[in-house]
């Protein structure tokens, strides 16, 4: 028995830091939503544990013995699989990969071993992993405070058309915190917890930032190139860049604008990673719970 599950991609709509706490993190808030982009992660029964990585992004990961799905797999369970992973996404890219990738890995593998563990108990097991990890075990929009690790539902969201733009530059997000100077701190609050339509949205979204963007223009100003070229394009209504660097995304009326856009964006940037998307419409009242299965 085998069956693919999908590792969406998380897109931080703003992001906002407090001072350094006692036990050296940073308090965070953030808005974040999952596109449709995303790697794959595939579990099959078998003796041993193992990892096969394949896809476009998979040399950034060759010989890594530690991956972090692998960890995710013994966090769960001491017992045997064969997982492959489609890397669909740029590695290290502000929009939580490995993250998305782990969570995927503990949702197949409590699916796969008949381990019986709700949402909750599978946030706890992937907090102890990573503080971005539990918000991607549902992969559905959540406003995130503490390290990332504490949720709270969002009530509605409107369909996002959306671009995902990485210049193909590394950001180690160590050196993007070193880096931060000026800080919003945590003290917003999320409005009813329901957007109504795009347009509710981009106002609460012009109250925010993200907090991280201006260090991270600092070590890699190719991000600020990112930017002002998708404001640029045609039909844009906003844009942001996503966690720490250096993916971008913009915001469009539309699926057919959106990739007009990237295809626009395209001919003149063939270096850059250039994925239109789209982040589903969203209802607390129509959340399904189970694992999220790869599209065909």
């Amino acid at each position: 028995m085998s069956f693919p599950v999908a590792a969406r991609a998380k897109v931080n709509l703003f992001l906002h830091v407090g001072d350094k706490r006692a036990d050296g993190f940073h308090p965070l808030q953030s808005l974040a939503v999952f596109p449709e982009a995303g790697d794959t992660l595939t579990a099959e029964v078998a003796d041993a544990l193992s990892l096969d990585v394949n896809g476009p992004f998979s040399a950034a990961l060759a010989g890594d013995g530690d991956n972090l799905v692998l960890r995710a797999a013994r966090a769960l369970a001491a017992r045997g699989a064969k997982l492959t992973l489609t890397k669909n996404l740029p590695v290290a890219s502000g929009i939580g990969g490995g993250s998305a990738d782990a969570a995927a890995c503990l949702r197949a593998l409590n699916d796969l071993w008949r381990l019986g563990h709700d949402e909750s108990a599978l946030c706890a097991v992937a907090a102890e992993l990573g503080s971005d990890i539990p918000v991607c075990v549902a992969s559905q929009p959540r406003w995130m405070e503490g390290r990332g690790e504490v949720l709270s539902p969002v009530v509605s969201l409107p369909p996002l058309p959306m671009l995902l733009v990485n210049p193909g530059v590394a950001v180690p997000t160590r050196d993007v915190f070193s880096a931060l100077q000026m800080r919003s701190g945590v003290e917003m609050r999320l409005p009813r917890g329901r957007f109504r339509d795009m347009a509710d949205l981009l106002r609460f979204l012009d109250a925010s930032r993200n907090d991280l963007e201006m260090p991270a223009r600092l070590i890699q100003p190719v991000i600020g190139e990112v930017l002002t070229a998708l404001s640029a394009l045609p039909g844009a209504l906003f844009s942001r860049m996503s966690g720490s660097g250096a993916t971008c995304f913009a915001l469009f009326p539309d699926d057919e604008c959106c990739q007009r856009a990237a295809k626009l964006l395209g001919e003149g940037k063939r270096g850059w990673w250039i994925a239109p998307t789209r982040v589903p419409a969203y209802n607390i009242e129509q959340e399904s719970p189970g694992r999220d299965i790869a599209p065909p």
